[in-house]
């Protein structure tokens, strides 16, 4: 009997733990800011309130990234109607410590730090005073808004802020924990989660540990410049490719999927608007018409391309985001190297194609004998440095007449418009090879 009370007791015990353990969210922010990290934060954010947690932990430790990044992110975690807590374990610097901020409470490790969240460009120079004024006024608004001293949260972007007996005006401000504990940045210093959770009132704490799903960490792969800059190029080229040669091919197909991964990306992460994904259709459509109705290569593909092109490099930034030449530098590089690239491919594409076993399966070579009971075909040799008139495109086969005759074509990888001059360079086997003449 006193064994069956025993064990009714200390079953009451473990319902009642269960019964009264509160539902704690935990998140990592422990890699660079970028903008792949935003939409993992709006989800932690939504699946906190959605399943009634009883708050999140952001458990922080990086070195900063992307400003815009870290504003989505700040709005996200302000917009929350869980408590929100960082415990920085280790560091949250420059964009972490906007980040850090925008939690309702903070707790740090011993031996963490906060601050010199100055902007600077990829180099590890400072940029404009334009956006440092645009990350002061984020720090000092966060700071205010979760009841924070601004002017410690300021000095962290500009070294002019003196505060006595802290920094002189030739310093950024960066606090350890203890000294961030003295300036009311962080309300506690503890050495794991439990204490971060015991410290805001939750004493019993049920911890749900919540990761990146494999849809966010795919578009921070596709976001990444040298993915995305690989997107932009094989979009291009299969374009390219489709203006050159008849019909709608792999080539073609590869490239939009290409560009709809990279302008999907954009979309997802607030960089492109329904305005650039309207202006990149409209381009498509325009290169469209100019393949399968539009002669020649006229108005609509060079508008088309210009399009094109256009939407592609605003969708590398975020027309919102305050910006100047300094902040458009890397995009600009960015885009001038894929650029670079494109053309670099391009020129191999026409240099060589012609010339590769793919391509000359396409065209019929004089391969049988007389001797083996075949007829030879027609020797066109007597047709070298002759000059003919195109009577079709060439993209790049097609129709030449050459003194009053019609002769099937092909030219290097160059498109020829309709009734233009060209001259056969070389015959192989049934091939005949023109060029354009300038």
């Amino acid at each position: 009997m006193l064994r069956k009370l025993f064990f009714l007791i200390f079953m009451i015990i473990i319902v009642s733990q269960n019964f009264y353990a509160q539902k704690v969210l935990v998140a990592k922010i422990d890699e660079e800011i970028d903008l792949g990290l935003a939409p993992f934060v709006k989800r932690v954010v939504a699946t906190a309130s959605k399943e009634n947690f009883k708050a999140i932990i952001f458990e922080i430790n990086t070195f900063g990234g992307r400003v815009d990044a870290a504003t989505q992110i700040k709005d996200a975690i302000l917009e929350s109607k869980v408590e929100t807590i960082a415990y920085i374990n280790k560091r949250a610097i420059s964009a972490g410590a906007l980040i850090a901020i925008s939690c309702k409470n903070i707790a740090m490790a011993e031996g963490a730090s906060i601050g010199a969240s100055t902007v600077v460009d990829q180099t590890g120079a400072k940029v404009s005073e334009k956006y440092q004024s645009y990350m002061r006024s984020e720090m000092r608004a966060t700071a205010e808004k979760n009841g924070r001293r601004k002017d410690i949260a300021e000095g962290m972007v500009d070294e002019r802020i003196v505060i006595d007996g802290l920094v002189d005006s030739t310093q950024l401000i960066t606090l350890t924990s203890i000294e961030a504990r003295k300036y009311d940045i962080t309300d506690t210093v503890v050495t794991n989660l439990t204490e971060v959770a015991k410290a805001f009132g939750i004493e019993n704490p049920e911890f749900t540990y919540l990761t990146g799903n494999w849809a966010e960490k795919f578009v921070r792969f596709l976001n990444h410049p040298i993915i995305s800059s690989l997107l932009i190029m094989v979009g291009l080229i299969g374009l390219y490719t489709e203006i050159k040669t008849p019909g709608w091919g792999l080539a073609g197909s590869a490239g939009l999927v290409a560009l709809a991964l990279f302008f999907g990306t954009s979309v997802i992460l607030e960089l492109a608007t329904m305005w650039e994904i309207l202006i990149f259709l409209i381009g498509v459509v325009l290169i469209l018409a100019e393949v399968f109705f539009i002669p020649g290569f006229g108005v609509p593909g060079v508008l088309g391309i210009t399009m094109i092109l256009g939407s592609i490099f605003f969708s590398l930034f975020d027309l919102d985001f305050v910006f100047d030449f300094s902040g458009l530098q890397m995009v600009i590089i960015q885009f001038a190297f894929t650029l670079l690239g494109v053309l670099i491919l391009v020129a191999l594409i026409i240099k060589y194609l012609p010339k590769s076993k793919p391509f000359s399966n396409f065209i019929l070579k004089d391969e049988t004998s007389a001797t083996e009971g075949f007829l030879s075909n027609p020797d066109y040799h007597f047709l070298v440095n002759k000059n003919g008139k195109t009577i079709t495109q060439l993209r790049p086969a097609g129709m030449v007449d050459i003194e009053n005759t019609r002769y099937d074509v092909v030219t290097e990888g160059e498109f020829v418009e309709l009734n233009q001059q060209v001259k056969v360079i070389k015959v192989e086997g049934v091939k005949i090879v023109v060029k354009p003449i300038v």
